[in-house]
């Protein structure tokens, strides 16, 4: 079994709430019975990309576990690559892809630098296919990205989703390898299909943004009361792919049913 733990939009911006949240998250998976093989922050690492910001997410993100972060709408490429990668300053895109046992995961950098939408570009997509090339003819892949394919009924969101999505999912039909798609942005779990297999975007830590159900502009859009959270998604010896969401309370485990 492999496990794969999804931490998104955590928004550091050197105040105490955010980078707090972070720090109770990555203590729930590090005491975790059967600890994560790797963590992806799956973009919105900071709230407005200064050095300082990333400073912040460096040591609250610093772990045993791997970690595997990508840029989302509110980083900035340069402070990115200096501040978490040790990489010299640049603002072409940072893809990256990762071996954690029979699983390759390909992080891919869908930011617009300036823009909140987002877009995978030529550079990213001849990149994306060497990875699937060199990847093992019969390992499952997982592909992670900041921004959604799909519309998610989010009315923030889904005017700032990813451009030419029809793109990608043809790349993720054409591949049986490709177990799942994972995301972030949203500031909320949710699931579906893109491509013929499931897509997972993961809960910020920071905040919940409404659906069109419940949201009731202009007020009313991030709800700052819940705990932060995380997705934790399995890779199973039949290379099944299972998700569980789970919060993590602020105030720790309570194994009593309160009185």
């Amino acid at each position: 079994m492999i496990l794969v733990a999804q931490v998104s939009d955590t928004h550091f911006d050197l105040g105490t709430r955010n980078a707090e949240r972070v720090e109770r998250v990555m203590a729930f998976l590090a005491d975790l019975r059967r600890k994560p093989d790797a963590i992806l922050v799956t973009g919105d690492i900071t709230d407005s990309g200064k050095a300082e910001q990333y400073a912040e997410a460096r040591v609250a993100l610093a772990s045993d576990i791997p970690v595997y972060a990508l840029p989302g709408n509110h980083d900035d490429r340069a402070n990115f690559r200096t501040a978490l990668l040790g990489e010299p300053a640049a603002t072409t895109p940072i893809n990256h892809a990762h071996r954690i046992g029979e699983l390759t995961v390909a992080l891919l950098d869908s930011s617009i630098p300036g823009e909140a939408g987002g877009a995978l570009g030529e550079e990213t997509y001849d990149w994306l296919r060497g990875v699937l090339a060199d990847a093992p003819a019969d390992g499952p892949i997982l592909l992670a990205m900041h921004h959604p394919p799909v519309h998610l009924h989010s009315p923030i969101i889904d005017g700032i989703t990813l451009a030419d999505p029809e793109r990608l999912a043809a790349l993720v039909a054409g591949d049986e390898r490709i177990l799942g798609v994972l995301t972030g942005h949203a500031h909320s779990a949710a699931t579906t299909t893109f491509g013929g297999r499931p897509l997972l975007v993961a809960p910020s830590t920071a905040s919940v943004l409404g659906g069109v159900w419940e949201l009731e502009l202009p007020d009313h859009v991030m709800d700052y009361a819940p705990d932060p959270a995380v997705a934790l998604h399995i890779i199973d010896e039949n290379r099944s792919l299972t998700t569980h969401f789970r919060p993590v309370p602020m105030g720790g485990y309570l194994g009593v049913q309160p009185g």
